[in-house]
């Protein structure tokens, strides 16, 4: 089957109908199918409409000559119609997957051998808009009644075939609210080794998709209970968290705001964040060296092939929290510096957590109420001198530059320090104090 397409631009339910009331005209069996048929029956607005019919692929692009063939081997057409474009797929049964991602070949036929290939029944379904009729071959709209995520057929060839699957059943329960059924979900567990299969990209999308909107805690811990995260993540080194915990999941609390979206960045810190702190969650402080930092980045990177952005917003998240919570409360240069960093909410968010699982809560009162002053100040002030100055007062260039610099800004930052005079004079006397 090709990948889901990326960014697609959303279809309206008026072209799709137009689309197949042509494929209906020209002779041709005709549906809504997949996500769409699940989205209206639960009374949500689908985001895409998808077709499936008995048209192969050749037949489709005769009939409308506006359209690409994303995945033609797969009878998968991409039809642009006024200003949608609806994905058209051939009905089709699939055979053996080699690589527990795709098949090695398709046939096309009938619409109930096309339904009973899907991954689970509520996704299995087809709608016939001009009837208003529902096919159902899998049994989907009872298990929508029911409320419940289950495999079409046999769970273990469903994920045998696709590992991926794994993934959505998670996604699925945790955004609808609905249970796997028992049979489904030990398969799950039973094949949780097999995401090693799965490309990193494709498992980082899938997590981005679940684990950033408000049902993310939920996510979080099925992944754990399903024994999938621990493969997911099986590059972070640290401890690893019981399947039942009996204090709320960080996930839960962790809220940057609706400016601030829960990207994976975040989720990422909080799981490093976690990983090194739990199951034993105490009021000890929470602390990352900047080694630990680091080589959780670099190893997100390595095993997720996470973006430049998303990796640099997970270390400065991390980096940001450890020297809050240091033994040595922290001075008003070091608060100003936080506040000026790009992921400094996301940091906030982070002890905002904490804070509300018990963790170093007068610490985080006391940083709250600093921080919200300083908010209100010029905390991030241009500095008063800088390389090109130091060079002029006769400094070589060189490591002590850096030290000179950061303190007179510390300097800056704290008041003690007002004009350009004053941190020149500061900068010589550290250079005279170093030697230089």
């Amino acid at each position: 089957m090709p990948d889901d397409p990326v960014n697609r631009p959303k279809s309206t339910r008026e072209d799709a109908v137009t689309l197949l009331k042509r494929l209906r005209d020209a002779g041709h069996m005709a549906y809504f199918a997949g996500g769409c048929v699940r989205d209206m029956l639960l009374g949500r607005e689908p985001k895409d409409f998808d077709v499936a019919t008995d048209a192969p692929p050749n037949r489709v692009r005769e009939l409308f000559s506006n359209s690409q063939a994303v995945g033609a081997a797969f009878g998968v057409i991409l039809v642009r119609l006024r200003g949608s474009q609806i994905e058209v797929a051939t009905f089709r049964a699939e055979d053996r997957y080699l690589d527990g991602r795709h098949p090695s070949h398709v046939r096309f036929t009938t619409a109930e051998e096309d339904a009973k290939r899907r991954d689970f029944t509520i996704n299995g379904l087809f709608l016939d808009p001009l009837n208003d009729e529902v096919i159902d071959y899998v049994g989907g709209q009872e298990d929508l009644k029911a409320g419940r995520i289950r495999a079409i057929g046999n769970p273990t060839r469903r994920f045998d075939e696709d590992s991926l699957r794994l993934l959505r059943a998670v996604r699925f329960s945790a955004r609808f609210g609905f249970p796997i059924e028992p049979a489904t979900a030990a398969a799950i567990v039973e094949h949780a080794p097999q995401l090693k299969r799965i490309s990193p990209e494709r498992v980082a999308e899938e997590l981005r998709i679940m684990l950033t909107p408000p049902t993310r805690g939920t996510a979080w811990r099925m992944l754990w209970e399903l024994e999938l995260l621990p493969v997911i993540f099986r590059f972070l080194r640290g401890p690893r968290e019981p399947r039942r915990q009996s204090r709320p999941l960080l996930f839960d609390r962790v809220d940057p705001g609706a400016a601030i979206p829960f990207g994976l960045a975040l989720a990422a810190a909080v799981l490093c964040f976690r990983m090194r702190t739990e199951p034993q969650v105490s009021d000890a402080r929470m602390l990352l060296t900047k080694s630990e930092i680091q080589a959780a980045v670099h190893a997100m990177r390595q095993g997720l092939k996470v973006s430049n952005e998303e990796s640099e917003q997970m270390r400065g998240t991390l980096a940001g929290v450890a020297p809050l919570l240091a033994d040595q409360p922290p001075g008003v240069a070091l608060l100003k510096r936080f506040l000026a960093e790009p992921t400094a909410n996301l940091s906030r968010a982070l002890l905002d957590a904490q804070h509300a699982v018990g963790v170093e809560t007068q610490r985080i009162d006391w940083l709250r109420k600093e921080l919200d002053a300083l908010e209100r100040t010029d905390f991030a002030p241009p500095p008063l001198i800088n390389g090109d100055i130091l060079t002029g007062l006769g400094l070589v260039p060189g490591p002590l530059f850096k030290k000179i610099l950061d303190e007179v800004y510390d300097a800056q930052l704290e008041g003690r320090v007002g004009t350009r005079e004053e941190a020149e004079r500061m900068a010589l006397d550290l250079a005279r104090s170093a030697g230089a």
